[in-house]
């Protein structure tokens, strides 16, 4: 059957955002100013940019809402956004000569660079003069306009400021990719790497020094961490990423370290080892017992840097400050955040913000918020189950009283490879919201998820149907045990996308466990999706049409709700008619 319904009732309350509360912060590279967005609390859902001076707490709004993103200057003097194609700067109005799209001052905030509809760069200098940088309007050919591919690699952005200002990294997107540097005079450097053999820019940064990127082959079984000379455009080969499955590079990385080594994410697989690690220039920063999640930064006058990750349960994540000096004792990490929780950073200079708590120092000052209590106060009950120690959790209704045997609701959210067992009461709201409406809901976080080990991560590769849907039945049966008010005779699964696809496979292969789902936007083809996303599990198409086959979800006859978008109130009707 399909249902179209478009009603999220818990919209901007499921997630890390919450109206009122501080979001998108940024620090800036002097520790001086720190900008975020907020809007003016639970009923105003139009963010506002707002910048608080860390010297003395106050606080400035510096644009009312909506204020989408922003960027700023080295310093963050100079912020820009854009709104209904036109820029905004604060402390100043520029007027552009086309429409707006993701509007970047420079680090010095002399200049703003922008791209446009038709996929060309363009620069206003400190003189107002708007100049058209890079372009091939009308030709199909795209110019700072991150190219479809990078999204599967987490890249948003297709240019870069070069640190002085002077110059600015562009990619050109006309079918495959080409990185160039461009000077505000009319200069042109080609970036030189053996584009036909890695075909795939994962990501640039160009903090200080050269730019530093990284490629990989089309397998993605193999990449290069590159420096680029800005004068001849040749490059160099920092490091090596291979993997047998595929290369899962670090967030936040590759990174230039103040002594000139090169920071680079890696993975030790031998000796006992299954770990996520940081490595500078082959050297060993990080002990194996931290799983790193994402780079964050450098604290200024220390020789640490910032990381997000995880020692133990992956249900939490935690900040730490890794040890960047070489010397005696081995890799070490100092954890910053003692509370279970799932805990988010940001640097720069010598302050540090931690979940909307400012720091320099030993002094503390929290970022303002106007946000609502949220309206559930979720309990889930969290276990690892199976041989395979699958992370697992169990919600049940507010006052659940134990012996009442309640239908079960298996929800996958966005699928294998986002985490759903995380200890964050954002995320657990609407869980709750189902659970209140007469469900036990059971997450299970299966092989192919990150956050426990690469090897966990990655043993789905070719068989991600299999391992995952085996995974979810058995973790099912095993936490039975200790949850006996789990009626297995009336189980549905519901997810979105990936996790779309998981619920369909559930119902279609299992029906003898899972009696109906819902699948909101679901993948049904995997042929239809990017390259880059589905050769990563399945490898490459051509080689592998069996394996496409295998993973392809039929609509049939199966008691399924397909919704494009999800709402909730339809869903629940279904869910309960059909588990009754």
């Amino acid at each position: 059957m399909l249902v179209v319904v478009e009603y999220p009732e818990l919209a901007g309350r499921s997630g890390r955002f919450r109206f009122g509360a501080p979001h998108a912060v940024t620090v800036g590279e002097d520790g001086a100013r720190v900008a975020f967005l907020r809007s003016a609390g639970p009923h105003d859902a139009a963010p506002a940019l707002w910048v608080l001076t860390v010297a003395t707490g106050a606080v400035t709004k510096i644009a009312d809402g909506p204020v989408e993103a922003y960027a700023g200057s080295a310093d963050l003097a100079v912020l820009a956004w854009a709104r209904d194609g036109r820029l905004h700067c604060s402390g100043s109005t520029l007027a552009a000569a086309a429409p707006v799209h993701g509007p970047r001052p420079d680090p010095t905030g002399r200049a703003i660079g922008y791209t446009t509809p038709d996929a060309t760069l363009r620069v206003i200098g400190a003189d107002g003069d708007d100049q058209l940088l890079a372009g091939e309007p009308g030709s199909g050919v795209a110019w700072g306009v991150a190219e479809p591919a990078a999204a599967e690699f987490g890249r948003d952005r297709g240019w870069w400021w070069s640190p002085d200002g002077s110059r600015i990294l562009a990619v050109r997107s006309a079918g495959t990719v080409s990185l160039h540097l461009l000077d505000l005079y009319g200069g042109w450097v080609d970036v030189h790497w053996d584009r036909e053999t890695y075909p795939y820019l994962v990501d640039v940064r160009w903090t200080a020094g050269n730019p530093l990127m990284t490629v990989l082959r089309r397998s993605q079984q193999h990449g290069l961490v590159l420096s680029v000379d800005p004068r001849t455009g040749e490059t160099q080969v920092h490091a090596e990423l291979a993997d047998a499955r595929w290369v899962e590079p670090v967030a936040g990385t590759p990174l230039l370290l103040p002594d000139g080594r090169v920071l680079v994410g890696g993975e030790l697989a031998h000796d006992g080892f299954d770990a996520r690690c940081l490595f500078a220039d082959g050297s060993l920063l990080t002990p194996p017992e931290l799983y790193v999640r994402r780079v964050v930064g450098m604290l200024g006058g220390t020789q640490e840097l910032i990381v997000e990750g995880t020692d133990g349960e992956p249900a939490e994540q935690h900040v730490y400050a890794v040890r960047t000096a070489l010397g005696g004792g081995g890799a070490k990490a100092r954890r910053l955040t003692d509370r279970p929780g799932w805990h988010h950073a940001e640097a720069g200079g010598d302050v540090l913000v931690i979940d909307d708590v400012v720091r320099r120092g030993a002094a503390t000052r929290p970022l303002p918020t106007d946000a609502a209590p949220l309206p559930y106060a979720p309990q889930p009950v969290l276990a690892r189950v199976t041989d395979r120690r699958l992370p697992a959790a169990v919600l049940y209704p507010s006052g659940h009283v134990t012996g009442s045997r309640l239908p079960v609701l298996v929800e996958l959210g966005a699928g294998p490879g986002h985490q759903q067992v995380v200890l964050d009461p954002a995320r657990w709201q609407e869980r709750q919201w189902w659970a209140d409406a007469g469900f036990i809901v059971v997450s299970v976080d299966t092989r192919g998820t990150p956050g426990v080990t690469p090897c966990f991560e990655k043993v789905v590769h070719r068989r991600l149907a299999d391992v995952a849907l085996t995974d979810q039945i058995d973790a099912l049966h095993a936490l039975t045990g200790k949850h006996p008010d789990l009626e297995l005779g009336r189980v549905a699964a519901r997810g979105t996308g990936l996790g779309g696809w998981l619920a369909m496979l559930a119902v279609q292969r299992r029906p003898d466990l899972f009696r109906c789902g819902v699948a909101i936007d679901p993948v049904t083809d995997w042929t239809e999706l990017p390259p880059a996303y589905a050769e990563r599990y399945l490898g490459n198409r051509t080689d592998n049409a069996e394996i496409y086959d295998h993973h392809a979800a039929a609509l049939g006859q199966a008691p399924l709700l397909i919704s494009p978008t999800g709402g909730l109130s339809e869903e629940l009707r279904f869910l309960t008619r059909e588990c009754a």
